[in-house]
């Protein structure tokens, strides 16, 4: 089977591509593609299957071994791939280590993609995914931008079910509503050092247990939260969310023309110092900012949305980020609340003020204005690992932020958008983005 066409993206509520992609990632996939005629494709169908002998207990949830985010289900899914013959036959087998030269491409030149999704156990007993085309798409891109090889994403689709069925069952009771976290993976596995276009890659999944990170996270922070800020600059918000400290200009996650679009792991190892003194000052994440403007682009590895009436025209306005740049990641939940947000908010509703959504550059300086004259409204993270997390604070730069969250715990429209991407993602409405996974008994 053919790799399947990437098409053309739009601003993230539809088919996860783009009409701005850069000729670099283009010229990515066409090569990928120009050998596929003579080499294997990824097949799911060739799978075969080894059972473990040491299946494992389940922990029970928010338990030590859950918050440790170590402990993953029996088995997983591998394949590999070589320059000479394609894909192999994939394998699910027990979960366990696997060997690697320490010459490998990954261990040198970060030529690693992977994707973050769930897999849910919904109240009416049914497993599913959330909208899973869309993360094989991005991860086919993001493959692309480093070089590694192609595949057709409704395979790497078949896959991911046929893991989630078989360990769904035992490691998500149907007494049990919750999730899992799903990790597909591709590493380039080469043993030539020397920088080059990999030779060998190895995909492979996972499934592991994953706490509930929607809401701050208890950052070890000072004592005596109060809603000031120490001397040395140590958080004290008093609202509830999370607290989110803006990145500063020496710290930069992404730029125009790199790989921030892309779900690669250098993406992620950079940020960890930004995040680790974020976290001994008592926040839960950065805030990134871009450029002298300091213009918002990400809270964490999330999308940054927030809710403020317009200065202009006084309607209100759910903003984020736009795609463009190529410097934030398309994700699937940050499409899901656009998409949502334009279908279902463009009227007011059960005393809900309509918004218009709108994704665009924005500044430091707006969200500061918008505070000081009180059209600042609420704010909210949205991605797979924190879902839809309300923010309480931010700290920028000396200035303090307390972001409403006028129900308390969360805005109403945090509140209200969320419920409905849970509706979707543990049953109680039936919706297309919900995909079915029938279990293995």
């Amino acid at each position: 089977m053919a790799p399947a066409a990437v098409s053309a993206e739009s601003s993230g509520t539809t088919t996860p591509t783009t009409k701005s992609a850069s000729a670099l990632t283009q010229a990515g996939i066409k090569h990928m593609r120009a050998g596929s005629s003579t080499q294997a494709p990824l097949d799911a169908s060739l799978m075969t299957t080894e059972l473990t002998k040491s299946p494992r207990a389940v922990p029970e949830p928010e338990s030590p071994e859950v918050l440790a985010q170590k402990t993953c289900t029996d088995h997983m899914v591998t394949a590999k791939w070589t320059v000479e013959s394609g894909w192999e036959a994939p394998e699910l087998k027990p979960y366990g280590a696997f060997s690697i030269m320490p010459t490998a491409s990954v261990l040198h030149y970060a030529t690693e993609c992977f994707e973050g999704l769930k897999l849910y156990r919904g109240n009416d007993r049914k497993l599913r995914l959330f909208r899973v085309s869309r993360n094989c798409e991005r991860m086919r891109k993001s493959a692309a931008r480093i070089a590694l090889p192609d595949f057709d994403p409704r395979e790497l689709e078949k896959l991911i079910k046929a893991l989630c069925a078989r360990d769904g069952a035992k490691w998500l009771p149907k007494d049990r509503p919750g999730f899992l976290y799903l990790r597909p993976t591709m590493i380039a596995t080469d043993a030539a050092l020397g920088v080059q276009r990999p030779k060998e890659a190895l995909l492979y999944i996972i499934l592991a247990c994953f706490p509930d990170m929607s809401k701050s996270l208890g950052a070890p922070a000072p004592p005596a939260l109060n809603g000031t800020v120490n001397g040395d600059g140590h958080a004290k918000p008093a609202s509830s969310g999370l607290k989110l400290l803006a990145s500063n200009e020496d710290s930069v996650r992404a730029w125009p023309g790199g790989f921030g679009f892309a779900k690669v792991g250098a993406n992620y190892g950079p940020s960890l110092v930004a995040q680790g003194e974020a976290r001994a000052r008592g926040f839960d994440q950065v805030l990134w900012l871009f450029g002298s403007e300091c213009y918002v682009t990400e809270a964490g590895a999330s999308n940054f949305f927030v809710v403020w009436r317009n200065k202009e025209t006084g309607r209100l306005e759910l903003v984020t980020a736009p795609l463009e740049e190529r410097i934030i990641l398309e994700g699937v939940t940050r499409a899901s609340v656009l998409q949502l947000a334009k279908q279902r908010l463009a009227k007011s509703i059960e005393g809900i003020e309509a918004v218009d959504v709108v994704e665009k550059r924005f500044v430091m300086d707006d969200i500061i204005s918008a505070y000081k004259d009180g059209r600042l409204v609420e704010a909210f993270a949205a991605g797979t690992a924190f879902f839809i997390a309300p923010v309480g604070h931010i700290h920028f730069r000396g200035k303090e932020i307390q972001v409403p969250t006028e129900e308390g715990e969360s805005g109403v429209y945090t509140r209200v958008i969320k419920q409905w991407l849970m509706d979707i993602m543990y049953g109680p409405e039936e919706h297309e983005w919900g995909v079915v996974v029938d279990e293995v008994a």
